[in-house]
């Protein structure tokens, strides 16, 4: 049970890490979620992120046994996987536009 366990979360992972690197080479996202993404390259970084940051906690956390030496790395990876989904939600509204200084004078 364990061995599928972690082939499914293998899976997951790597999931959206290629979603991730999709989103940040081409803009490309999945049609599911497209009208939802205002910043594509942003939500991928993002994607990306939480990827390798959930792979980082379940691998050095839960799947890999209990080893206290491995829990600062497995919170490491967890806070890692909380900046992605944060980027993601940041992806989903509209960046700010920096006027330049000759437009703000006039």
């Amino acid at each position: 049970m364990h061995a599928y366990l972690v082939g499914l979360a293998v899976l997951a992972v790597t999931g959206g890490a290629g979603l991730g690197v999709a989103a940040i080479a081409a803009s490309w996202l999945p049609p599911w979620i497209r009208r939802r993404i205002v910043r594509p390259r942003l939500w991928g970084w993002g994607a990306l992120s939480g990827s390798v940051g959930m792979s980082l906690f379940m691998l050095l956390g839960p799947f890999h046994g209990p080893d206290a030496d491995m829990t600062p790395y497995a919170m490491t990876g967890m806070a890692l996987f909380l900046v992605g989904q944060a980027l993601q939600i940041l992806g989903q509204y509209p960046g700010r536009v920096i006027k330049p200084a000759e437009e703000k004078a006039s």
